[in-house]
């Protein structure tokens, strides 16, 4: 069974004087799906991202989650129930790993933060002995398995990520996702995922929303988009890795 909330959009838009970055959004995410959210720099996708945990406060309409408007709740216990993890994923530098993954855990007055810490880099499967290393010490790839673990320090429900593999090279790029997914699965987390990678989101969504100007222009599933039924702002993204695959597989038959 998740463990994850439903998360609700209602009416929900987003203003910045005659901008308007997200226009009467209404949508409900299902408790234990992930859920990716792809579109064009400008979409809004981040902006839609940022109003669940309040990063951003909405113009006009209501976040819920669970059916509770997110505004009702004081906004570090909001949080606490949410992991966040974003591309350039801000360690402290002079803290330790460990400090890093448990500095959320401290400041919601919980204990055991050692044997916690332990078992997160477990979960991301990062060596134990790291804990005790500056995030100097460690390749792109590990800093952000380590802003995984800080993000389920407090072992929330909702996990939001923004972009969260786009400073990676492709090949850690595509582990971490991997091992994100299967992290969704084994917790029954909720997640939602903002990506501008069409592939990445096929690859690893339950669910695909493609936003374009603000506004979701399509809502389906991988295979779905795959067979063309998600209209034309899908339909170009999902071109861009289909013909990198033609092109891939001209190149290997020598064409």
């Amino acid at each position: 069974m998740p463990k994850g909330p439903t998360v609700s959009f209602d009416a929900v838009g987003k203003s910045y004087g005659a901008t308007e970055a997200v226009a009467g959004v209404s949508l409900s995410v299902a408790a234990g799906s992930f859920v990716a959210l792809v579109g064009a720099s400008g979409s809004g996708k981040s902006t839609l991202l940022k109003m669940i945990n309040r990063l951003i406060e909405p113009s006009t309409g209501r976040v819920l989650i669970d059916g509770q408007d997110v505004t009702a709740q004081d906004v570090p216990r909001l949080r606490r129930g949410i992991g966040y993890i974003f591309q350039n994923v801000g360690l402290f530098p002079h803290f330790t790993v460990g400090e890093n993954i448990a500095i959320g855990r401290r400041l919601a007055g919980l204990k055991d933060h050692r044997e916690r810490v332990d078992q997160l880099l477990d979960l991301v499967e990062l060596p134990r002995a790291f804990a005790a290393r500056l995030p100097e010490a460690l390749s792109g790839g590990q800093r952000q398995r380590v802003g995984v673990a800080r993000a389920l320090a407090t072992e929330p429900g909702l996990l939001l990520m923004d972009e969260p593999f786009g400073a990676l090279d492709p090949v850690t790029r595509d582990s971490l996702g991997q091992a994100i997914r299967a992290l969704h699965d084994r917790l029954g987390l909720t997640t939602i995922m903002v990506t501008h990678d069409m592939a990445e989101a096929l690859l690893l969504a339950d669910r695909v929303l493609v936003m374009a100007a603000g506004r979701i222009a399509a809502d389906a599933t991988p295979r779905a988009l795959i067979k063309g039924e998600g209209g034309p702002e899908a339909a170009a993204l999902v071109a861009v890795p289909r013909e990198q695959a033609r092109a891939l597989q001209r190149l290997e038959a020598g064409g």
